[in-house]
């Protein structure tokens, strides 16, 4: 219930009408915008849900793949105001960031700004976004394996890969010391 009013109250910052629905029990609200266009409270972008009160840049950022700088250049090249509310975006502005977020290099985005530089099967420079980027580690690592890699190894072996010290520190649980002999 504190939830909610804190939600309220952040909503009522935007500018935003509450008319209480009668006819359900619990404490339920409907959003009516009293400004131009339509305010919806979340989105759907990219097999994301995003909150859409929340700035257009940070909200980007729930989507996997997209950081706060990635966000940054993508409205850019979008011309999308960055004191926008994603809830008040159009459905083409969320076309046009869509289609910049997966095709970056036609938008002139430099390849050293996407996160999967010369792909080991294609050669080809993507920008990985939401299920792709689980998809591409798990490939990396299965291919690690395989290979019989010092990296993949560890990874199989579920030990810390990156040249932690392992004596003392993640034993996952499991307590390991001198017991007192009575």
């Amino acid at each position: 219930n504190f939830l909610a009013r804190a939600q309220v109250r952040r909503l009522q910052s935007y500018r935003i009408r509450f008319i209480p629905l009668q006819q359900f029990q619990s404490v339920v609200s409907s959003l009516v915008v009293t400004q131009k266009g339509e305010f919806e409270a979340m989105r759907r972008v990219l097999n994301t849900n995003v909150d859409g009160g929340v700035k257009v840049m940070y909200a980007l950022t729930a989507i996997k793949g997209v950081g706060r700088r990635y966000a940054n250049i993508v409205l850019k090249k979008a011309d999308i105001d960055f004191s926008k509310r994603a809830g008040e975006l159009s459905h083409d502005e969320l076309e046009r960031i869509v289609e910049i977020i997966q095709n970056p290099l036609q938008y002139k985005i430099p390849q050293w700004f996407l996160n999967r530089q010369k792909d080991r099967t294609s050669g080809k420079y993507w920008q990985l976004v939401s299920n792709a980027v689980d998809n591409s580690l798990r490939e990396d690592l299965d291919r690690m394996k395989k290979v019989r890699v010092h990296r993949g190894l560890r990874h199989d072996w579920n030990l810390r890969v990156r040249g932690q010290h392992t004596k003392t520190t993640g034993r996952g649980g499991r307590t390991v010391g001198v017991t007192k002999k009575k």
